[in-house]
């Protein structure tokens, strides 16, 4: 009986672990879909608002550590019940980093409302941020279902958003040669469409930290990439020298 109330607290304690992760999740995806909005509408007022809720994600990542510090020095968990608690820990830290993402798309957005609106970059960053937010939802689900196949499922999804940030680095490159007057616009949107593709990667490590506390063993596949930006060159339009303006004038 004794034995059977401890495994039942225990239990109570690890679904409230999860619990408060869940709704640590809420609160991230509400500060995407949050500055990305103010991003778009150009509201300095609700961009104000995203930085100061992310407040209470940093409160609620320090609550999931201590409750998880409890559990490891009261209940000492071993194999699969010790991975639970972990995951939860470093589970915790990730999202307290993309919540630390949003609220930095937030201030970018207050910057960008004192220039003129830089339209086309607009359409590539929401399906940034759409699919960072699916992503990270599905990483979740499976972590509360303890599913490693779909954590896999979002492991393996991540690419695309890197082929977005792809797109959209070569772009903001390019609109910079053209026209130098939009240089800080353009410097603020590739900053933000870097903040989503690092959220993107954080999902893929939520999925692996999933595998991982289900199964016992770690995703042996390299993990898929395609941010190839590190080694993207954009070649500046040609201009006419001195000697071809002179020729050009006889």
């Amino acid at each position: 009986m004794i034995k059977d109330h401890i495994v039942s607290s225990y239990d109570i304690d690890l679904n409230s672990l999860k619990a408060s992760i869940a709704r640590m999740a809420g609160m991230v995806d509400d500060e995407i879909a949050g500055a990305i909005d103010a991003l778009l509408k150009r509201n300095s007022d609700e961009a104000h608002d995203i930085v100061q809720a992310d407040k209470a994600v940093d409160a609620l990542e320090l609550k999931v550590e201590q409750d998880a510090t409890t559990i490891l020095a009261l209940r000492q968990p071993v194999a699969e019940d010790l991975r639970q608690v972990l995951a939860a820990l470093k589970i915790s830290n990730i999202l307290e980093r993309v919540g630390d993402f949003a609220a930095n798309i937030a201030k970018r957005a207050t910057v960008l409302n004192r220039h003129s609106p830089s339209v086309k970059a607009q359409p590539t960053l929401p399906e940034m941020a759409r699919q960072v937010r699916t992503l990270l939802q599905n990483a979740l689900d499976a972590y509360l279902d303890e599913d490693a196949e779909k954590a896999n499922d979002v492991w393996m999804a991540d690419k695309h958003v890197d082929e977005l940030y792809n797109s959209l680095f070569r772009e903001l490159l390019t609109y910079m040669m053209e026209d130098p007057r939009v240089i800080t616009p353009c410097a603020h949107l590739l900053f933000i469409a870097k903040n989503l593709e690092r959220m993107g990667d954080h999902a893929t490590n939520i999925a692996e930290i999933v595998h991982f506390t289900v199964t016992g063993q770690a995703i042996e596949e390299a993990r898929p990439k395609s941010d190839d930006t590190s080694y993207a060159m954009v070649v500046p339009p040609a201009s006419s020298g001195p000697d071809e303006d002179a020729n050009d004038k006889n």
